[in-house]
């Protein structure tokens, strides 16, 4: 097993590493996994050469952004996921599920003054850096963030790209060095750690560890919302796995065909999972290039920053790693080089000019996020969309374009536009909150895109999409029937 690139390591504080402590400390914060996971595969890494055991923590607020029973059932299926794959291993696990707001505070610290260092996650979006920055405060030993969040790690590009044709061209002249640093599949191969520790007892009475119902799945406690109920997909890394699989071995060959058409479903479904971190991005590729014969030999040699033909493998391959890569990397990207990447004033000059002017325009139709959210406008394939996105906490990836470029339609202003869209979105996705939904939110309003004409009413010169075009161009038909109105829920 190879050590963790030290480009993808980040300290958070100035604190040393305390070799006479009790154990080593992993907070799983975004990597929710055991698998093909660079924070968990660094903390094993302490824990040999300190000599220590390793306990994970692995918590759930009450409380956070948007939280609800939707996204808690979801991420409550990963944590079930882990406890059965970490009971025969050399390390405490540790699952704490805040029953009220607030009731988990101090837990990490309290934890912390018993390790040699604690280890987690670094994710560049949503609340986690804010709450790393706190952490830091608190641990009085050396905290450590692992990025684990793609195939190039955060640090190399130092800058924010304009377009995803630059930024394709940026991995095409640097990616192949780090396809060789992949994560270990398995942490653990061959690691002789020290028994896991018993932890204080003040600790276990004051934060109890969840216990799993009969089932072996966590229950959702009762002070969380259930505006939004928990959707029917489950979570966790055994899903995920198997979300994969079937679409490695049965959707993939038809992808690059096929993957537009609502009537097909035929994207991944991974987006939830890889937002959760129940399956990592490098795991797929690297099963991706097996199942394809890959070697490294067959990278293109020269970086023309085009979609297709640099990998060397077919078209629906190619396809399917421009959108797990390119274009998820890129939002990460984006997020780890601004801090207004969830803000208009982000967007690129020419869009938000365009916008300014055509601001006043008058609007055929307005609608107010109640009506929004339920579905209630004139439009029957904008409503079908939004629909499954209430139902089923996901949208489909061609049909998310034209539900926010709807929005900006019917919006007051782009700045309205943009919040309802973040509203919706990271109220009842699975796959909300994250960098690659924000990459796909600001699209809409023109981030990594380039003026198009004529120019129209409201939009300006961003690109314009229209629900009749799209009807026409696509296979909708059974989409329509599977969320219309009278659709089982």
């Amino acid at each position: 097993m190879g050590r963790v690139p030290e480009m993808r390591l980040r300290a958070c504080n100035r604190a040393a590493v305390r070799p006479d402590g009790s154990y080593v400390l992993y907070w799983m914060t975004m990597a929710r996994r055991t698998a093909w996971n660079f924070g968990l595969q660094r903390a094993v890494e302490h824990a040999l050469e300190l000599g220590k055991p390793l306990v994970v923590l692995e918590a759930l607020r009450a409380a956070y952004p948007w939280a609800s029973e939707r996204l808690h059932r979801f991420v409550l299926d990963g944590m079930a996921d882990n406890a059965a794959a970490l009971a025969g291993r050399a390390a405490l696990y540790y699952p704490y599920i805040e029953p009220e707001p607030g009731a988990g505070k101090g837990l990490l610290a309290a934890l912390a003054a018993g390790a040699c260092l604690v280890v987690t996650d670094d994710f560049p979006a949503f609340f986690l850096p804010r709450m790393l920055e706190s952490a830091a405060r608190q641990v009085p030993v050396r905290l450590e963030a692992v990025d684990g969040n793609g195939l190039m790690p955060l640090r190399v590009a130092g800058q924010a790209y304009p377009t995803a044709y630059a930024f394709r061209r940026f991995l095409q002249k640097n990616l192949a060095f780090h396809l060789r640093e992949m994560p270990a599949a398995n942490p653990f191969a061959r690691a002789r750690l020290a028994s896991p520790p018993a932890l204080r007892r003040a600790i276990a009475e004051r934060w109890p560890a969840a216990q799993p119902a009969a089932d072996g799945r966590f229950e959702v406690p009762g002070g969380v919302s259930r505006e939004v109920p928990a959707a029917g997909l489950r979570g966790g890394a055994k899903r995920a796995g198997e979300t994969w699989r079937g679409f490695l071995r049965g959707g993939l060959p038809r992808y690059d065909e096929v993957r537009n058409h609502p009537d097909e479903d035929a994207t991944s479904g991974l987006s939830p999972y890889l937002h959760f971190g129940h399956i990592s991005a490098h795991q797929a590729v690297a099963e991706l290039l097996e199942s394809e014969g890959w070697t490294p030999e067959k990278l293109g040699d020269r970086a023309t920053g085009q979609r297709a033909g640099w990998w060397g493998v077919g078209a629906s391959a190619e396809g399917f790693l421009d959108q797990l890569v390119t274009w998820r990397e890129l939002g990460f990207n984006l997020c780890a080089t601004r801090a207004d990447y969830d803000r208009y004033e982000s967007l690129p000059d020419w869009a938000r000019a365009t916008l300014a002017k055509h601001a006043r325009d008058p609007r055929p139709y307005t609608y107010d996020l109640a009506a929004l959210a339920g579905a209630d406008t004139h439009d029957p394939l904008w409503n079908a969309a939004q629909r499954q996105l209430v139902r089923e906490g996901r949208l489909h990836n061609y049909l998310r374009m034209l539900w926010g470029k709807k929005i900006l339609e019917w919006s007051a202003s782009p700045e309205a536009a943009l919040e309802v869209m973040v509203e919706l979105n990271n109220k009842y996705a699975l796959d909300g909150r994250d960098p690659n939904s924000y990459s796909g939110i600001f699209w809409c309003l023109g981030r990594y895109d380039r003026p198009w004409g004529p120019e129209r009413p409201i939009f300006g010169t961003i690109r314009y999409m229209s629900s009749e075009n799209t009807a026409r161009k696509l296979r909708v038909n059974s989409y329509l029937r599977a969320h219309g109105p009278g659709a089982a829920g």
